[in-house]
């Protein structure tokens, strides 16, 4: 059968991918201007219009730019469940919910009824078969693993030694610098260069120093960028249409191609290098390497070099998003945040100065302080922002779930076999049903009970860090690295947001400031 046609047609749309663009969008705002724009006009509901054979999908791209606030202001008027339709045979007909009930049936009481799923796997294959893809039997035994070692006192000591050390060796003097000169700085990229180095330091055991005053340019943190944004495209646009992109090679499936051979010729470098070396340093890629070496780990058994190679290449990439990514996109936010609220400023200085009080020796206004674990362990008020921060902004907005069983949600919703499911962190933090009438204000007094204590929150509740089983391993770790930076910053310097484009979301699936944080810096000296 002559498949020449296929192949010109191919290299058609290959050589000229604007003129197909240009075609697509055409017919799609023919069909907007003329069908859906005058009915919307019309009407105040923000449920958007389910048209035949397109279904929802003109209201979704039209909304694509502010796609977090838009699911949220639907989901409000929708009673926290929605069904999403998408066009006709395509697989885009997603259940949206942000109901604390059904969370809590999903991720925790039904659980194993509620996998990934293959179209998560399909969607999100760069990260191979790492933790965060896998579901059953290979997800027990990549968790068991996982959190033999990060619950070791031995590797927690080295997450805090890390952390500080970075902090009082890389991000004082850096942003010390920066208030010297006067100049404007993107915290984002501070944040995120920050994050990125310690991370490295925790998966692989070296610092790359890319937080530094000349700013070098790292190839794998942009790739890693690249490759975000491009999966929540795949999230939102029929997956017929980015499978086509992918096989042509064109838009942001090329940008996820040159992304991922990046990422993989990073971490194949260190992996080897590690390998090389054969020191027994206590990060996470040492213990792998290790407890393979003795061939105390039944999960290892049977694998072949390149077979472990793979392996120990999605779990540094697994490991590199949750630590890098996640934590760097909460700090941004939480800055902004505080910029806004000068109250909660002045509340967690005070927390601060207080510890700073009962040291021994009292520091010198000269002195740039970092502060210990012990010390960050009593600070009730800043754990009470941070997760008040985490509740507006959780770095993870989405999650995504498929269902093995049909059954009724507690919301009423029935969801057949194959249905996709996803859950807005984001829309949750939002909602007056969930957090009262007044989840608008940033308040960290709702945290604290009334002995001073941190309140418990439900994690179906407070989903920052997901829920049930798959619960995030790296929560402690999390905290531990924010309230080292946070602490430090806060004492030593005042952060003055400067007024530019509005704070919005990067379309990405980790919720990163679209245009940055740009930010004078000042330094406090004068204390009492």
């Amino acid at each position: 059968m002559d498949m020449s046609w296929l192949m010109d047609t191919k290299t058609f749309l290959q050589a000229y991918p604007d003129i197909v663009l240009a075609f697509v969008c055409f017919a799609f705002f023919f069909f907007f201007c003329y069908c859906y724009y005058d009915r919307i006009c019309r009407s105040r509901s923000r449920i958007p219009v389910n048209w035949p054979v397109v279904g929802m999908l003109p209201a979704l791209l039209v909304n694509l730019h502010r796609l977090h606030d838009w699911g949220t202001d639907v989901l409000r008027e929708a009673g926290c469940s929605f069904w999403f339709r998408g066009p006709w045979f395509l697989g885009m007909n997603h259940l949206l919910t942000c109901d604390p009930a059904n969370v809590h049936h999903v991720f925790g009481a039904n659980f194993s009824n509620y996998p990934k799923g293959e179209a998560f796997l399909e969607i999100f294959d760069i990260l191979g078969d790492g933790i965060f893809n896998s579901d059953e039997q290979s997800w027990k035994e990549q968790r068991t693993k996982a959190h033999s070692i990060m619950s070791g006192r031995r590797f927690r000591t080295f997450v805090a030694d890390s952390a500080r050390s970075k902090v009082e060796k890389g991000l004082l003097p850096l942003i010390h610098h920066i208030a010297q000169r006067g100049v404007a700085v993107d915290l984002q990229d501070v944040f995120l260069r920050l994050t990125f180095d310690t991370t490295c330091n925790l998966v692989f055991g070296v610092d790359p120093r890319c937080l530094s005053v000349e700013f070098p340019t790292i190839p794998f943190a942009r790739a890693m960028d690249d490759a975000m944004a491009a999966l929540l495209t795949r999230q939102t646009v029929p997956p017929a249409w980015w499978k086509l992109m992918r096989w042509l090679r064109v838009g942001e499936e090329k940008k996820l191609a040159m992304a991922w051979k990046e990422v993989d010729h990073f971490i194949a470098e260190h992996i080897a290098e590690k390998k090389r070396s054969g020191e027994a340093n206590d990060d996470m890629l040492s213990a792998y390497i290790n407890d393979n070496d003795d061939d105390n780990d039944r999960a290892m058994d049977g694998k072949r070099s390149t077979e472990f190679d793979k392996f120990l290449r999605d779990t540094a990439v697994n490991f590199m998003l949750a630590g890098r990514d996640t934590t760097g996109a909460a700090l941004t936010w939480f800055f902004w945040l505080l910029s806004q609220n000068p109250m909660v400023e002045a509340k967690i200085l005070k927390e601060l100065e207080e510890a700073t009080s009962l040291r021994k020796e009292r520091p010198s206004s000269d002195e740039l302080i970092v502060f210990g674990t012990d010390e960050l362990g009593k600070m009730v008020y800043l754990h009470a922002a941070l997760c008040e921060s985490l509740r507006f902004f959780p770095p993870v907005p989405f999650e995504h779930k498929s269902v093995l069983q049909s059954e009724v949600l507690p919301s009423g919703h029935r969801v057949g076999q194959g249905t996709k499911i996803l859950v807005s962190a984001y829309a949750m933090g939002r909602m007056e049903g969930v957090w009262g009438g007044d989840w608008a204000e940033v308040r960290p007094e709702r945290w604290i009970s009334e002995k001073g204590r941190m309140r418990y929150e439900p994690s179906y509740k407070f989903l920052a860090f997901n829920s049930g089983p798959r619960a995030c391993l790296g929560k402690d770790v999390a905290f531990a690295q924010m309230k080292t930076v946070v602490a430090a910053m806060v004492y030593n310097f005042h952060v003055e947001v400067l007024r530019g484009p509005v704070a919005a979301p990067k379309l990405s699936i980790i919720l990163q400031m679209k245009n940055g944080l740009m930010a004078r810096i000042e330094r406090r000296r004068d204390r009492k």
